[in-house]
């Protein structure tokens, strides 16, 4: 699961500052590196927080870069490259921030320039090195790192990355080792912006009412819950930058081809992408023949604020009432509640959360 994504944010796009001179001046900072395989590429560059509120680019050629980022305070951006792999960084002005790495592991980039990549970087390289990817041992790696590090912005990053993008929250831990950071942490808007979102979150749960939400399709048109009354509904929410997104559309054209004909049952794709182009490309290239949308607003559109969502691919099955059936469930399971609404997979009905452009 990525988000990606990572991946997080923001529907202005803007190309970076131009730079001049080795280091950045004002209110900006470097960031520049060269990752070998990248090729001629673009890297985007999403906000973690308001501090930081946009999507930016990174122009890559033969493997390089080298641009600035137009900054005033220390914030928290993830890098998404083009497979879908996000990287997290921090800047602040007049900071050079260098990269480092290769296509073959993104996951293990070295970033200087400051404690916060440093810190980032040595925690990368040792769940590289922890032989496991089970979910229980990487959660007990960043839970370690979070207590030995009360102060660090890298451990709100952690928070959020590997105990709010769950399928299953445990809102009880999360809400401690929130507790347990400290000093301007408290008062960051990433922290405060992802309670604030959890706790919303726990809000989106089997047979509560779906919250009223506006979309817009291909031709300009509103769409909105009211639209699809006495109807079930399954709402998939994707990105054309997301890799799992694309994935996940295979078996959902599987269903749409299942269930065509049945009056009672509807399908809308709800894209977080930014570039009309670029969604419109991957409907026609993935064929998602089923009723899609996109309002351009990327993780500032309207979907993501009332659902609550974290990361993608996400999806919501909504009963002809307008109440929740279930949130990100397999083909099988919706299948399953066709045939039998009555029977729900109560494993399945929390929500996963990640952040993209």
């Amino acid at each position: 699961m990525k988000k990606l994504c990572i991946v997080c944010l923001m529907p202005v796009m803007a190309l970076l500052l131009a730079a001049c001179g080795s280091k950045p001046t004002g209110k900006a900072a470097r960031l520049s590196g060269k990752i070998e395989g990248l090729g001629n590429d673009t890297i985007y560059v999403i906000g973690m927080d308001r501090l930081f509120d946009r999507t930016d680019t990174l122009v890559v050629k033969n493997d390089k870069f080298s641009d600035t980022l137009s900054i005033d305070t220390l914030s928290g951006v993830y890098l998404l490259f083009s497979d879908g792999t996000e990287y997290p960084l921090y800047a602040d002005c007049r900071q050079h921030i260098n990269l480092s790495g290769s296509t073959s592991n993104l996951h293990t980039l070295k970033v200087t320039g400051n404690v916060y990549n440093e810190e980032q970087t040595a925690f990368q390289l040792s769940l590289d090195s922890l032989g496991t990817t089970r979910p229980d041992a990487v959660q007990e790696k960043a839970e370690d790192f979070i207590r030995a590090h009360t102060s660090s912005l890298v451990s709100v990053y952690l928070l959020d990355k590997y105990f709010v993008q769950t399928p299953r929250p445990d809102y009880e831990r999360i809400s401690h080792l929130a507790e347990l950071l400290t000093g301007e942490l408290k008062d960051r808007p990433y922290l405060t912006q992802l309670l604030e979102k959890l706790e919303s979150a726990q809000k989106m749960t089997q047979g509560r009412q779906i919250p009223f939400f506006q979309t817009t399709d291909a031709d300009g048109k509103k769409i909105n819950r009211t639209q699809f009354n006495d109807r079930m509904l399954l709402i998939n929410v994707w990105a054309s930058w997301d890799e799992a997104s694309r994935k996940a559309n295979a078996p959902l054209r599987k269903l749409y081809k299942q269930q065509k004909g049945n009056k009672d049952f509807a399908m809308l794709g709800i894209s977080l992408d930014t570039d009309r182009n670029r969604w419109q490309e991957a409907v026609r290239r993935d064929t998602l023949e089923w009723q899609q949308a996109c309002d351009l607003g990327g993780w500032h559109s309207d979907i993501v604020q009332k659902f609550s969502i974290f990361s993608l691919p996400f999806n919501v099955l909504v009963n002809e009432n307008g109440r929740i059936m279930g949130m990100n469930l397999t083909l099988e399971e919706i299948e399953q509640q066709l045939k039998d609404p009555s029977v729900v997979s109560s494993a399945r009905i929390s929500g996963r959360i990640q952040r993209k452009p």
